[in-house]
């Protein structure tokens, strides 16, 4: 089957195009100006923007949290994806504190395997530090796994300084990469007892326990052991200028260092959380917690000058019900958004139509960058001959209102609800097939495939 896009402009990480696009089966063959090629269809894109598709490497899918599991399993979180143009998700295999990684990677596959409708990998989390876990990292790069994860806090995640070293060296020989999140676990567990012997219970509590300068504290100890280490890392969801500052410093070190930020960090503000009504403001607790608006706009200069490489979503998912486990303690709080569906439109809209970024920019953080870091370029992240025929066609005039009733989301709600858009995605193609159209999900059974993955090449 050969399709030619014709009318549109193609996007890359240089820039923008007028071109055809001609795709056979599952890969892009051509493009250019006025193509003349035979074609079995001819799909008119005329006023509307190509892009690669998204790649959305921070996702949460049927993941234990709090004593609940995510509201969004692989088969609802991976068709939320695909609406939301998002045609590779990276998820967390997690085993357990003492499990061995490839139970834990079992396990994920498990949850992923002919349930997902978007192509996945997975990254592998690292909660313990032995002998016994050192020997199984070659394994999990030879399954496709060259990207990890680190937690300084969480106590069924968390590991030590002197830990978290010795596996940043060893990840430093295997030539792999790993994604940590930062925030100095003592100190909040400080706080929080003190909000709680306070009595001071609510959501408001928990943005108070959890500052900006606790995450660059963090960000800044994690910095200074991968410079022991001589180790490149990934600070994930990085929130606040404080935690930014700590980057360039190591940085101008000569340390490499990449950054991924989200999008609610980017749009939503820190006063969500001191509503009256409790599930108001539940529904917007996660960690790091969002932020006073000032930190907005440092981050969307970083975007523009390059700072920041990758913007996922930490989709994390709960219902308003599964919220309400924290009534009465903001500790038990499941935390996490769902954003994995809204991603690309809310780039646009408030990036791209604000000119805040490129749409080349645009590509880069939300395609072509991820792509690179992540070892799946250039099959993903690209519209040139040979790569996969993802393809997002964006129609800058297709605006509408992002309700939670259109999602295909679990959670039952949007974060960002009411929120018009400028433009949205028209049609989505994973691997040459019409995923996507006008907002309906057309697969009607999973249709992913797992992405065995390389090293980085960004």
């Amino acid at each position: 089957m050969r399709t030619l896009f014709k009318g549109g402009s193609v996007v890359s990480g240089k820039g923008v195009r007028r071109a055809d696009l001609l795709v056979e089966g599952e890969k892009v063959v051509s493009l250019g100006r006025g193509l003349k090629a035979e074609a079995d269809r001819v799909i008119d894109v005329t006023g509307c923007v190509l892009f690669p598709g998204f790649i959305d490497a921070h996702t949460h899918f049927d993941l234990e949290v709090a004593g609940t599991v995510t509201a969004d399993g692989f088969a609802t979180g991976s068709r939320a994806a695909l609406r939301g143009g998002t045609t590779t998700v990276i998820d967390f295999a997690c085993p357990d504190k003492g499990e061995s990684l490839a139970s834990g990677l079992e396990r994920w596959r498990k949850k992923a395997v002919g349930k997902t409708f978007c192509d996945y990998g997975f990254h592998m989390t690292i909660d313990d530090w032995n002998e016994s876990i050192r020997r199984e990292l070659p394994e999990m790069f030879a399954q496709g796994i060259s990207s990890f994860k680190m937690y300084m806090t969480y106590p069924a995640m968390l590991l030590g300084d002197r830990d978290l070293y010795w596996a940043l060296k060893e990840l430093k020989t295997l030539g792999g990469i790993c994604g940590v999140h930062c925030e100095n676990a003592g100190v909040i567990d400080g706080m929080i007892a003190e909000k709680k012997a306070q009595g001071e219970l609510s959501p408001a509590s928990h943005p108070r326990t959890r500052p900006p300068y606790l995450e660059a504290e963090a960000v800044g100890r994690l910095l200074r052991a991968a410079q022991a280490a001589q180790a490149p890392v990934i600070i994930v969801h990085l929130t606040n200028g404080e935690a930014l500052d700590e980057v360039l410093r190591a940085r101008k070190r000569g340390q490499t260092v990449y950054v991924e930020t989200c999008p609610h960090y980017l749009i939503l503000d820190e006063s969500l959380y001191d509503q009256e009504n409790f599930s108001d403001a539940a529904r917007y607790v996660c960690a790091p917690p969002l932020r006073e608006r000032k930190e907005q706009d440092v981050l969307w200069k970083a975007l523009r000058r390059g700072e920041i490489q990758t913007v996922s979503t930490d989709h994390c998912s709960f219902t308003l019900k599964q919220k309400e486990l924290g009534r009465e303690d903001f500790t038990k709080i499941p935390g996490g958004l769902p954003g994995v569906e809204t991603r690309g439109e809310l780039m646009w809209s408030c990036g791209v139509a604000r000119r805040k970024l490129s749409v080349a920019q645009m590509c880069r953080l939300l395609s072509e960058n991820p792509a690179k870091l992540y070892g799946l370029f250039p099959r993903k992240g690209t519209l040139q001959p040979g790569a996969d025929a993802d393809i997002v066609v964006y129609d800058p005039s297709g605006g509408h209102v992002i309700r939670a009733e259109d999602c295909e989301s679990a959670a039952g709600y949007s974060p960002y609800e009411g929120f018009a858009t400028d433009g949205g995605i028209r049609q989505v193609w994973l691997r040459g097939r019409l995923a996507v159209e006008n907002g309906n999900v057309l697969f009607s059974q999973p249709e992913g495939r797992y992405m065995a993955r390389g090293k980085c090449m960004l």
